[in-house]
């Protein structure tokens, strides 16, 4: 028995002569190439999702810059690059 899942969606003919471009030129069938492409936007979209987890926490627990000392931040960063800059010449 199978461990994978059947799923059913309704496709453009468009995008349908689209996948079976795909699929011919990489020697793949449909139902391969679907599964790959939903598996790639599915792990795309749980990343981010973690990613907006992970600041949504921080922020909770405190950890985070206002913008005025996010601007300090970027203006040191600057000026500390063009002193370095500055003192190789």
């Amino acid at each position: 028995m199978s461990k994978s899942q059947i799923i059913t969606a309704r496709i453009d003919p468009e995008v349908m002569e689209l996948v079976d471009r795909v699929a011919r030129a990489q020697g793949r069938s449909r139902s391969w190439l679907a599964a790959r492409a939903i598996e790639k936007m599915v792990r795309a979209e749980v990343a981010m999702m973690d990613f907006i987890q992970q600041g949504e926490d921080d922020i909770a627990a405190g950890r985070f810059l206002t913008q005025e000392q996010m601007e300090e931040w970027v203006e040191n960063r600057v000026r500390n690059r063009q002193a370095m800059r500055q003192a190789a010449e």
